[in-house]
């Protein structure tokens, strides 16, 4: 990965300007002959008050960080440059590399890194760019393609965060945010429940964006929890319970649970599931957390590790 200071520049620097407007991002996109990849999910902000609303969330101040994924051509990023002590956005397409530098080139604590958030070590990044400030946020507008599998590599990871606030598809929001009973509630809601408390701050259309997505999106606030909500001995087999128990959505908890221990099994698993004070053909999306910790914890008692 290559580290690019706001302060390096490939000819006259552009003058500070709002960039999410659609007049201002039409003529970055201009200038740079820059097209769009739809294989990267880019869609560019142009909403100053939603801007306002996702750094106000991530509760940012000058003795604080924030690392931004994709930063596109600097919208979000001249926010947060004007909230934190230091920004790190790190940005996968090559070609908005040097758009950056030109739009962030006043922002001398704003650092652009080329790389793949999925690849990166991201511990070593934080050592690196985050060893002089006090807490650090996630704040990005993430490609709809990736969300998850960013999301779940910055929680397991357990990274020192003190916020997640991010854009994404507002399906995907309702199921992190999701309550057990509904048909959003799955096992991401339970993921994201067990390492942070989930906020939906607001709802963005889809036309406040170039070039215009095809759903809408929605900002959640994820705030990191000093330790889990539930006693899990084993975070990896209480996950595999909990995706064991959406495996098939309309099967009862039994039924699903039975794929882990084997058919052979399945009067006993009745049993401890009876003995969890959990009914066998409830449906994994009506358990609580703590009945699947539960759960989890009555496994490992009988020397089932799924």
């Amino acid at each position: 990965m290559s580290g690019v200071s706001g302060q390096e520049t490939n000819g006259p620097a552009m003058k500070a300007l709002e960039v999410a407007t659609p007049k201002r991002t039409k003529e970055i996109i201009a200038k740079y002959g820059f097209s769009f990849k739809k294989s990267l999910g880019q869609n560019f902000l142009i909403d100053q008050n939603i801007l306002h609303k996702i750094v106000a969330a991530a509760g940012l101040d000058k003795t604080k960080g924030a690392l931004e994924i994709g930063p596109g051509i600097g919208a979000l990023t001249q926010h947060l440059a004007a909230e934190a002590a230091k920004v790190t956005a790190v940005e996968i397409d090559a070609r908005l590399i040097p758009i950056l530098r030109d739009v962030l080139a006043q922002e001398s604590h704003v650092e652009v890194v080329h790389g793949d958030v999925l690849k990166l070590d991201l511990k070593q990044l934080f050592e690196e760019k985050f060893a002089d400030v006090s807490k650090v946020s996630v704040v990005a507008n993430l490609p709809y393609y990736v969300t998850t599998p960013i999301l779940m590599k910055l929680l397991e990871e357990k990274l020192p965060l003190e916020n997640i606030v991010v854009m994404i598809q507002k399906e995907v929001a309702e199921r992190m945010a999701a309550k057990p009973g509904g048909k959003e509630y799955g096992s991401l809601s339970v993921a994201v429940q067990f390492y942070c408390e989930p906020q939906i701050v607001c709802l963005v259309p889809h036309t406040v964006f170039i070039p215009q997505p095809n759903v809408d999106s929605a900002v959640i606030k994820l705030a990191l929890r000093d330790k889990p909500p539930v006693d899990v001995p084993d975070e990896a087999h209480f996950f595999r319970i909990v995706q064991a128990s959406f495996a098939q959505r309309r099967k009862t908890l039994a039924n699903n649970l039975t794929a882990l221990v084997g058919k052979e099994r399945r009067e006993e698993l009745t049993q401890l599931l009876n003995g969890c004070e959990i009914d066998p053909v409830r449906r994994g999306e009506t358990l609580s957390l703590e009945e699947f910790a539960r759960i989890s914890r009555a496994f490992l008692e009988a020397g089932w590790r799924g």
